[in-house]
């Protein structure tokens, strides 16, 4: 749980602190790497359940950028924890990518917003294979270390 600073969403807890849960004398640098990049797919599925909630909508797929979509083991754990497909695109690196359709829409390079969206190309996407009970239990687990991560503190440091 990498509460270091707390917890966001879903569950605002500036008390929170980050907890390692579950390892033995058999837990290696690779679990604890793995753990730490199974902890952003999870915190995604919170919040991104939060926001179908507040939405009422379904998430039907889930588009992804930055540094750590490049990451395939994650991008499918991403996809077997929410059951939709995880579609990472050519450019990852999209905040620069924004910025340059910004300037290009005000300098009329670019007609519309629907020019920039043809220029989206998917490079690949991970579909869902885990099954539902596995995830449900790995979902369990996850929950139970939020509720040990929380309240550590009172506002000392």
């Amino acid at each position: 749980m990498p509460a270091f600073t707390g917890l966001g969403a879903p569950y605002w807890d500036p008390h929170a602190r980050g907890v390692i849960v579950g390892i033995t004398r058999g837990t290696s640098r690779a679990h604890l790497a793995r753990a730490a990049l199974e902890s952003i797919a999870f915190q995604s599925v919170d919040v991104l359940e939060a926001m179908q909630q507040d939405a009422g909508a379904p998430l039907t797929e889930l588009r992804v950028d930055g540094g750590a979509a490049a990451n395939d083991l994650l991008m499918q754990f991403q996809a077997d924890l929410l059951g939709v497909p995880v579609v990472r695109p050519k450019v990852v690196e999209t905040t620069a990518l924004g910025a340059a359709y910004l300037a290009g829409l005000t300098t009329s390079l670019w007609k519309s917003r629907e020019d920039l969206a043809a220029q989206w190309q998917a490079e690949r996407r991970f579909e869902p294979q885990m099954e539902r009970k596995d995830v449900e239990a790995r979902m369990l687990r996850w929950r139970d270390a939020v509720s040990r991560s929380r309240g550590w503190t009172t506002g000392q440091s």
